[in-house]
This record gives structure tokens, sequence and C-alpha cells, in this order.
């Protein structure tokens, strides 16, 4: 499991089969995760005595958040994907934020810094993602009015503290394992070559592009 989507990235084996689920996992601190994702793979497999050929599944969190991570944690887990000939499974963040309250039926929002004064949102029913879009504060304080609102930055419980959210722990990688397995029990696997990262918003590149010049007659 590959989460570099976050503030700090992490990596993590899994196995349903032992006592503890979660093998093991390493921290990947501030903006190393690009250079550190793939030897602190291989480091983990090995100490552990796997193969990437007898994994069941490559699981990536594939955002929203930083644009490089993203990127960065995508790109990694099709090449280990190809590479080993195994399935892929995508996850968002934000479903993993509502994951980590005990939200069961009821509504969960959960909510994540996107800059520029505007925030990740998702919403959740159990398990049920309803929606997944890119809001302002003045947005979210109408849709998120009822059920639960979770985040895990400080800066985000600040300006929302209105709507009285519960702050949590950024989840690690190790937080994708429960989906990781349905996703395999149900063989609900993602194509390699279309995956794509979950940005919910346009990037730098786009948003400053300069318009292309209309061609004169």
């Amino acid at each position: 499991m590959i989460h570099t989507a976050g503030g700090e990235g992490s990596v993590a084996l899994g196995d349903t089969e032992r006592a503890q689920a979660i093998v093991a996992t390493e921290i990947l601190p501030g903006r190393s995760s690009s250079e550190r994702l793939i030897p602190a793979v291989r480091h983990l497999m090995a100490e552990n005595g796997w193969r990437l050929n007898g994994l069941t599944a490559v699981m990536v969190v594939h955002g929203p958040g930083s644009f490089t991570g993203v990127r960065v944690g995508v790109s990694a887990a099709k090449g280990l994907s190809e590479a080993g000939a195994v399935p892929l499974i995508a996850v968002s963040r934000l479903a993993l934020l509502a994951a980590s309250v005990d939200g069961r039926e009821k509504r969960v929002h959960a909510v994540l810094d996107a800059g520029r004064g505007e925030f990740y949102y998702g919403e959740y029913v159990g398990e049920r993602c309803v929606r997944e879009a890119l809001m302002s504060a003045q947005d979210m304080t109408t849709v998120a009015s009822d059920g639960l609102v979770v985040v895990c930055e400080l800066k985000v419980a600040e300006v929302l503290v209105e709507l009285r959210p519960k702050l949590v722990d950024e989840p690690l990688a190790g937080a994708a394992l429960p989906f990781a397995v349905k996703r395999v029990e149900s063989a609900q696997f993602e194509d390699t070559a279309t995956l794509d990262a979950n940005y919910l918003r346009r990037t730098d590149a786009e948003i400053f592009a300069k318009p292309a010049p209309r061609a004169t007659r």
C-alpha cells in the first residue's frame, strides 16, 4: 500500500491471514517521498521475504492532495503492478479520512485543505461515496451542516470551526487495507493503462497557462 498524497508519505505491507494484519510500515517524511518511495518498498519486501509477483495486489492512494506526491505514488504503483503482473487498486484519500471515524450509516463529510481558500470535500454514507468535489469555505458551511465533519489538518479545523469538525490524525498507508480486502474479494481492479490521479482540481500549469494565440486571417 502506497500513500504519498498527504504532507507525509507512507508505505505498508498487509496480510489479513496474520494476527497482525499490517506486517510492516515505513514513514517517508516531508518531501522525501519521491526519492525514498521505491527504495522503501524494496526494503520492506526484502526484509519480510516477500516477492513482487507474490502479491495479491498493489494499492495506492491516488489523491486528492499534493500534485507531485499523487503523481509519484500513482506512477510507482503502476510500475510495480506491471512489473509484478499483479492487480492494481486505487482509493481516495477522502475515503480513508471518512473511514477513520465510526460513521457506520451516518453521513460523514471528509475535508482536506486544497489551498487558495478551497477544500477537497467528500461526502460518505457508510462506505458509499455520495460525491467528491472542490469547494469554497462558504460552500462547505452549507453542504456539511448535517452529519459528522472530519478533518486531519488543524488549519482546516480552525476555518470550519462553526461545523464542529472532528480532528484526527492523517490516515497512513496501512489504513487502506480494509478497502483492499473488499476490492480483492469483489475483483474490482483498476486498468493500469487508464488509471489517473484523483486531483479534483486543475494543476497550476493549467490555471496559469496563457491562452493560445488566435490564428490571424
